[in-house]
């Protein structure tokens, strides 16, 4: 996997985001058994910068905390045999050849903020958004109780496979 990340707000944490959000990308990757050799992208970015691209990609005028912009259509969710025809080519990236999954955005002021109201570290707040958003970049959806249910329990598969708990310091 590549996995590229721009802070553009120059974000600081107490943990090495780069480092936690590509382990959470190569948890879900292989617990959903990707076939492919994949590119991920990250941004970090502010309120402002987050609700500029909901107006912008879904024309809703607020911040959120996390935005996924998947590149790859499933007919259903993880089945990268969408990948095995046309949609491959659409997806490839000529220069690596790796397949572009597609885009995470997260807020680090919702990631701080969600964190204390929780009551569990940023690390696990910022891996739980990161496992969210890659969970939709594999095709997943929360839109039906049902699926809501799916992604929860996958997500706290993910991140308790990697240690990353709500009792964590």
């Amino acid at each position: 996997m590549i996995f590229f990340i721009e802070n553009e707000v120059d974000a600081e944490f107490d943990f090495d985001p780069e480092e936690i959000a590509r382990s959470v990308c190569e948890a879900v990757l292989q617990e959903e058994s990707c076939p492919w050799d994949v590119e991920v992208n990250m941004i970090i970015t502010d309120d402002n910068g987050i609700q500029e691209m909901n107006r912008q990609f879904r024309e809703i005028d607020r911040p959120t905390d996390v935005l996924s912009f998947p590149n790859v259509e499933y007919p259903e969710p993880a089945d990268f045999s969408a990948l095995d025809g046309v949609q491959k080519n659409d997806c490839l990236d000529p220069d690596t050849g790796k397949i572009m999954l597609g885009d995470i955005v997260i807020n680090e002021k919702r990631v701080r903020e969600q964190a204390l109201s929780y009551g569990h570290s940023q690390k696990r707040e910022f891996a739980f958004l990161t496992a969210h958003s890659m969970l939709h970049l594999c095709g997943y959806d929360h839109m039906e109780p049902d699926e809501a249910k799916v992604m929860e329990d996958k997500q706290t598969l993910i991140l308790d496979s990697l240690g990353i708990t709500r009792d964590q310091d």
